[in-house]
């Protein structure tokens, strides 16, 4: 699976730490966190580079923008994968706004994406209900940030193929990023 996503700062990475005690308790905590914005429709790596050029059109004029994360959440029955799920939520308009504009470009995903979507920073997820309801409203940080970049990322070899920095231009008046270190599906397991 690939996905656009907002890279996390140190700073959201430091208040995750700071929790660490209460997630013990979950059945798998996440080390590498991640902001998605929207997933992508790659089948395959012969497909990655037209739904970038894609993403890349729809992003454009796309200013840099202000994120927040203040309180935890809880995700009592996730749409995918082990519940509950405890999550840093993020405020921010624009990343919403930016959100519904992917999603009019690409097929959405029911359940997680449109109407569904939240914006999150996923903490840990599976057992521990009581710890998740004990934990679900309380205030951290807060931690504000500007978002000036975000990452095409694949989630399958957990690693980030390139990036756009914002203000974001289209396809055509793309900025060099790193060559995409896509690898052909026939080489996924």
């Amino acid at each position: 699976m690939f996905s656009l996503n907002v890279p996390v700062p140190a700073a959201v990475d430091a208040v995750a730490d700071d929790l660490a005690p209460d997630l013990a308790a979950f059945d798998a905590v996440r080390d590498q966190r991640t902001l998605v914005v929207k997933r992508l429709p790659v089948r395959g790596a012969w497909e990655y580079r037209q739904v970038e050029a894609r993403a890349r059109d729809a992003l454009a004029g796309t200013p840099a923008f202000e994120a927040r994360v203040a309180a935890i959440d809880v995700f009592d029955d996730a749409a995918m994968g082990s519940t509950p799920v405890v999550y840093l939520a993020v405020e921010s308009p624009v990343l919403r706004d930016l959100h519904d504009r992917l999603a009019r470009t690409f097929e959405l995903i029911d359940g997680i994406e449109g109407d569904d979507y939240v914006p999150h920073v996923t903490l840990a997820r599976g057992g521990a209900r009581d710890v998740a309801d004990r934990l679900a409203g309380r205030d951290v940080g807060p931690v504000t940030w500007t978002v000036e970049e975000l990452a095409f990322w694949d989630a399958r070899h957990g690693e980030q193929v390139s990036a756009v920095s914002l203000p974001a231009r289209g396809a055509a008046g793309r900025r060099p990023t790193r060559p995409c270190r896509c690898r052909s599906s026939a080489s996924r397991t």
